[in-house]
């Protein structure tokens, strides 16, 4: 074994079930250390970042059974080699396009390292609909505050310290096309990935009624796919009418998933 394979950290057996389900999901983590998604609504300089960090270490091909295409690359950081998988450019995870349900079903079963989310500083509001459904799926999040210095000329001010207090997740304000914050970026995610960062994502509190149903279903997926992922997740898209996960529940998709976790 070479020298560079002896330093890959060694999985724990949750990575190992996690590192089953990315396998499932069409990723090798042979080789690499850490996982990381690459989310984001078109258009906020996604694909810059991702260029930027993977250099000419990247590749592309087909999501699993889909059309979409996906990039993937590798870059490396304090000793250790990451993967970065471009996800779809979306606008939410409610899985209503098969872009949306690619990213969705990668955050939410691939269980990623770290995720980090690229968001557009000129319009802030808009981009946090998809941060805080990833937020509801993951604690290990870094929010990629790109297109910084176009807010700045238009006079937009960010309190990105307080925007990381609010959500819980590291804020990093970002111009990819310059690089500028990149080096802060790859710092956070380290953080994140190694435990050093805990995290508190924001997540909306429910009670009452919509509380005592999501537990009621929970339970029932529980009993049904026992040790599948983020339950809690797929009952809230149960209870607001997702279809499409519906019929992952019905068509053995999530079966295949649990199958795969048991034999793992």
């Amino acid at each position: 074994m070479s020298d560079q394979n002896k330093n890959i950290t060694q999985p724990c057996d949750q990575c190992r079930v996690c590192n089953e389900n990315l396998f499932h999901l069409g990723v090798d983590l042979t080789n690499w250390d850490y996982i990381v998604a690459l989310a984001g609504n078109p258009n906020t300089g996604k694909s810059t970042i991702f260029n930027a960090l993977t250099g000419l270490r990247q590749h592309t091909g087909n999501w699993p059974g889909k059309t979409v295409t996906r990039a993937e690359g590798g870059f490396h950081y304090a000793d250790k080699r990451y993967k970065l998988i471009d996800l779809p450019g979306t606008y939410s995870l409610l899985s209503a396009s098969v872009d949306e349900e690619v990213a969705r079903d990668f955050i939410l079963f691939g269980r990623p390292h770290c995720t980090i989310v690229t968001v557009d500083s000129t319009c802030l509001e808009r981009n946090l609909n998809l941060v805080l459904q990833v937020l509801e799926i993951t604690d290990k999040v870094v929010i990629a505050l790109n297109l910084f210095d176009d807010a700045r000329r238009k006079g937009i001010e960010i309190d990105h310290r307080q925007l990381s207090r609010d959500l819980g997740v590291p804020v990093i304000p970002t111009v990819a096309r310059t690089q500028e914050g990149l080096k802060e970026l790859l710092a956070a995610v380290s953080e994140i990935v190694s435990s050093n960062i805990k995290t508190a994502p924001y997540r909306i509190k429910r009670t009452g009624p919509l509380q005592a149903s999501l537990d009621e279903i929970s339970g029932m997926i529980k009993d049904i796919y026992p040790g599948l992922p983020n339950v809690v997740w797929v009952a809230m898209r149960i209870l607001e009418g997702d279809s499409r996960m519906r019929e992952a529940l019905l068509d053995g998709t999530l079966a295949d998933l649990t199958d795969m976790r048991s034999h793992s």
